[in-house]
């Protein structure tokens, strides 16, 4: 990735946001990284891809959770539920 100075966009003849919209470049200030600029483009495909590994991460807990759970059926449910009912008389 490319980095430019902050003060260069003020730059007439600076290429930094050409560059910008063939790949994202590093804007610096103080020699510290402050910004990334991008195309839209560019930042549309990153926001999709994020959101597709969310999803996948989010399935793969959901997978993890079913496997691991252990359900009870509906008598030992009921049973308790009638078992605290009767803690509360």
């Amino acid at each position: 990735m490319r980095q430019f100075p902050l003060g260069e966009l003020q730059n007439p003849h600076s290429n930094a946001l050409e560059q910008a919209a063939t790949e994202p470049i590093k804007l610096t200030s103080e020699s510290q990284a402050s910004y990334v600029i991008m195309s839209v483009e560019n930042y549309e495909q990153l926001m999709n891809r994020v959101a597709q590994l969310e999803d996948s991460i989010l399935a793969q807990q959901a997978q993890i959770a079913v496997a691991n759970s252990q359900m009870v059926g509906s008598e030992i449910f009921t049973a308790e539920l009638e078992r605290l009912a009767a803690l509360d008389d």
